[in-house]
């Protein structure tokens, strides 16, 4: 039976309006990791994973990349309790203000039941699939074909 792992991440840098959030749900999705990424109020990211300890080990080496947008990343993490009943990520109030969207929404993504990992492009796929059930309309016409 794998190594089951949770950990709370504080990150710091040029993390706003870079997709932050998007990527740490990227590396959820195709890691199959529960947890879920908010911003605080003071505008910092907080976002915790929990799952394969392998696996999560490999989604934070890619999440301490930042995206192409993002500088200076830091992040800090620390051991969190595992909570036996969390199945899904969440980010919370997701917006993106290089497409222009405004309203808030709540993303989510449901673990899949194999517990296996799948490609990027894969990934990549759920992630449209997550944005094009959760938007409205207006704000669906607003993503690009490579979101």
């Amino acid at each position: 039976m794998a190594e089951k792992e949770a950990v709370e991440a504080t990150v710091t840098g040029n993390d706003q309006h870079v997709g932050f959030r998007a990527l740490v749900m990227k590396q959820a999705i195709e890691f199959n990791l529960a947890g879920s990424a908010r911003n605080d109020a003071n505008q910092i990211v907080h976002f915790t994973l929990q799952g394969d300890k392998h696996r999560s080990d490999s989604a934070l080496a890619t999440i301490q990349g930042g995206t192409k947008r993002s500088s200076d990343i830091r992040i800090a993490t620390a051991p969190a309790a595992i909570d036996p009943v969390l199945n899904g990520f969440t980010i919370a109030d997701w917006t993106s203000s290089s497409r222009n969207i405004t309203n808030k929404y709540n993303l989510v993504f449901a673990l899949r039941a194999d517990d296996t990992a799948i490609s990027p492009k894969d990934a990549k796929a759920v992630w449209r699939q997550i944005l094009e059930k959760t938007l409205d309309a207006d704000d669906r016409k607003k993503l690009r074909p490579d979101d």
